[in-house]
């Protein structure tokens, strides 16, 4: 029973490893040519050539783990193991021999067996902590030591374990707010934090949504045979205006969706995306919901008007130029209705600056 218990927990972590080193595979590619794209390419460019710690923040979905296999990409550690270890999905009490690795059986005796974690298995490479914020107290203080000493000892060993490691931790929690309450260590917030870099969302970078669908059509094509399809125009328009409150992620999802359920092989309608009916967003905002019928014409007016403009506006990433060429109208014409409609475009004025 004991060499069969044993036999039963070498496998689950052997699986367990072997699951951290599939997600090798998940790309690095930094997709789209938006502002807010750039600026994070920029932030993360100068931190690839250097060993620095970097702490990624930003809401889940976002592309963080991307980001983190961006910076291994191009960095001196590229040939090196990068592996990717979620707190969030671990169960606690596997947490450490899923990181330190374990030795069972006897230290001189047949029997003896040792399995890496993924510490051992990250060597000379990078090791990204996913949803740091969910990592187990008593751990976190092991990982200090880690980073402190760069050695540590297996689950069930004595010998010291060297180790030379690039680490990179991500989280979409106030790490602040968790240490004022006793859930994370100020220690290792201070040495995990060395550069910090936020992730934006998906509704920051707009502009980048049609490269990105495509790319999920190609990559759903190679991966699962999915049909290899188009986007109509409208179908593009109305992705680049939807509410994206899973992000980056949430599109994959969708589009897979589409592709799964979609209607042969021809170009993706609009009319193929869930849950697009005529009704009020999820942020309260009225698009054209049945209150408009008890409304007088000229007031439903405004009303259409305002919520499709600020759509657009939004759209184009506050680029009144785009936006104005896009509705079929002149710039100067544009800012006179935004001004009588009184739609401000989110964090901008109505100045020429937003054209920059």
């Amino acid at each position: 029973m004991v060499v069969v218990t044993r036999a039963m927990e070498t496998s689950r972590l052997r699986r367990e490893n072997a699951d951290l080193r599939k997600r090798e595979v998940t790309s690095s590619e930094m997709l789209g040519n938006s502002a807010a794209l750039k600026g994070l390419k920029a932030q993360l460019d100068k931190v690839t050539k250097t060993n620095s710690r970097v702490m990624l923040t930003g809401p889940s979905g976002a592309g963080k783990e991307t980001a983190a296999r961006y910076i291994h990409a191009n960095s001196n550690r590229a040939g090196a193991p990068f592996l990717a270890v979620s707190s969030a999905t671990v169960e606690p009490e596997r947490m450490e021999e899923v990181l330190f690795g374990r030795e069972v059986g006897g230290r001189d005796g047949a029997g003896r067996g040792v399995e890496r974690g993924a510490l051992e298995e990250a060597h000379g490479g990078v090791i990204y902590f996913n949803e740091v914020a969910d990592m187990p107290l008593v751990t976190q203080g092991k990982i200090l030591r880690v980073l402190t000493d760069q050695q540590f000892t297996r689950v069930g060993g004595t010998d010291k374990v060297r180790v030379d490691l690039r680490v990179i931790s991500s989280t979409t929690r106030d790490l602040r707010a968790e240490i004022a309450a006793g859930r994370f260590r100020q220690e290792l917030f201070d040495r995990l934090n060395v550069v910090p870099i936020a992730v934006p969302p998906l509704s920051d970078r707009r502009e980048d949504i049609p490269e990105l669908t495509r790319h999920f059509i190609a990559q759903l094509n190679r991966a699962q045979g999915l049909p290899l399809r188009e986007l109509t125009p409208e179908a593009e328009a109305l992705l680049q205006t939807m509410l994206w409150q899973g992000n980056v992620r949430q599109l994959r999802n969708v589009i897979e969706r589409v592709l799964i359920l979609g209607e042969g092989t021809g170009a993706i309608e609009a009319r193929e995306f869930p849950g697009q009916e005529v009704a009020a967003d999820q942020s309260g905002r009225m698009i054209l919901g049945g209150t408009v019928a008890t409304l007088p014409l000229r007031e439903a007016r405004e009303v259409f008007e305002r919520e499709y403009l600020l759509a657009q506006i939004n759209r184009f990433g506050g680029n009144i130029s785009r936006t104005a060429g896009f509705v079929g109208m002149e710039r100067s014409a544009l800012h006179r209705k935004l001004k009588s409609l009184g739609v401000v475009s989110p964090g901008k004025g109505n100045d020429d600056e937003e054209d920059d």
